[in-house]
């Protein structure tokens, strides 16, 4: 299970929209929010109708600065699997180039552990 998606980033995802900083850099919380995304899009493939996964562990380090207009891609293999429970190994990196297609600098990386359950059961416990 494996997922690469890419962003790039706007006004709408800096420290400063989303209330983790000062700076017009990308924010934490949007970074870890594309991490779990790609890890979503790795995982819903395998989910049986009605099921759904929800994010438990987060272990993610934001080692790089991100400006506007930067083209950042993040990915997430499965690294361990039982039952319910889904641990991946997430990261993020610049692309740079002509084309946006050259990987370039870490931007962070990480672990996200999401455990799959059924919809409605865990909405109805509420």
């Amino acid at each position: 299970m494996d997922a690469t998606l890419r962003f790039t980033v706007t006004d709408d995802d800096t420290a400063v929209a989303v209330g983790s900083g000062s700076l017009p850099v990308l924010g934490t919380p949007r970074l870890l929010a594309w991490l779990e995304a790609a890890t979503c899009a790795a995982l819903e493939p395998t989910l049986a109708a009605g099921s759904t996964s929800v994010g438990t562990r987060v272990v993610v380090e934001h080692l790089g600065a991100s400006a506007v207009g930067q083209v950042v891609e993040v990915t997430a293999s499965s690294a361990y699997v039982d039952g319910r429970l889904h641990r991946f190994t997430v990261a993020a990196r610049h692309l740079d180039g002509p084309g946006g297609d050259v990987p370039g600098k870490v931007v962070g990386s990480g672990e996200v552990t999401r455990v799959v359950v059924d919809a409605a059961r865990f909405l109805s416990r509420l």
